[in-house]
């Protein structure tokens, strides 16, 4: 029987209040994240998850304390596992999980495929749009960590793809009508920013987000008002916009849901 081996890879988030400094040390300290040298991304990470861990944990508090991410990734993993097993039953499949920036790190899953020795290898990252800063990032640490067996494959990015968009547009349309199908509502799409110098090196994640939005509202007729912002600026440097606090004060100010 030939093995299966399918590592999802994502973010990661802290488990608990006491995780968050750490897990945003382990972000900002990426030189994916903020690209400069060693000897002043090492105290900046230090000095910015210093200043953000109270918020962060604020935040995390209204979540149960921790990140839902990781129990959610397993919950997807499991579900792909039994799929990929009962599609091809003379195959043993096993779906793994890395996250960059807290546990399971790569290094931990990458011995736990190693052993499992794999036939194949297929790497899949969950950001359905590439970035440098996400897709790229995990499947560098991957590599400089996986040492085992199996020929391996990359999934690069699905912003388009059709579960993704009929995934959007079911929760979108369920929330809708919960409200009542309220009439002049702006439905906003907020992604996750990145500074513009970025994008202006060849990134194609704006391209993908905006792929994404314009595919999710063509299925939803009935919110024809829709626009694209960006979340969770860091730093000095000019971000992505509109600003998602932006363009919900000027929903407000218009007059719109």
């Amino acid at each position: 029987m030939s093995k299966l081996a399918v590592v999802v890879f994502n973010l990661g988030g802290p488990d608990g209040p006491e995780a968050v400094r750490p897990f945003l040390y382990n972000l900002f300290k990426d030189p994916a994240i903020i690209p400069v040298p060693a000897i002043l991304r090492y105290p900046l990470a230090a000095l910015i998850s210093s200043r953000r861990e109270k918020p962060a944990q604020a935040n995390y508090a209204i979540m149960g304390g921790g990140s839902p991410l990781l129990p959610e990734t397993r919950a997807q993993a499991q579900a792909l596992e039994a799929a990929l097993n009962l599609a091809e039953p003379g195959r043993e499949a096993r779906v793994f999980i890395a996250m960059r920036y807290w546990k399971p790190f790569a290094d931990q899953t990458a011995a736990e495929v190693a052993a499992f020795a794999p036939d194949e290898i297929v790497l899949l990252p969950l950001y359905p749009q590439y970035s440098t800063t996400t897709s790229a990032s995990s499947l560098k640490d991957w590599a400089a960590n996986y040492k085992g067996p199996g020929r391996t494959r990359t999934v690069c990015c699905y912003p388009t793809a059709q579960g993704l968009i009929a995934a959007h547009v079911g929760q979108i349309a369920a929330t809708w009508a919960k409200a009542g199908e309220p009439a002049n509502v702006r439905l906003l799409f907020s992604a996750h920013g990145l500074p513009e110098k970025v994008i202006a090196g060849g990134d194609p994640y704006q391209a993908q987000i905006e792929a994404t939005a314009a595919a999710v509202a063509a299925r939803l007729p009935q919110l024809a008002d829709w626009k694209v912002c960006y979340q969770s600026r860091v730093g000095p440097m000019k971000w992505l916009g509109p600003s998602t606090d932006d363009e919900i004060r000027r929903a407000g100010a218009e007059g719109k849901g």
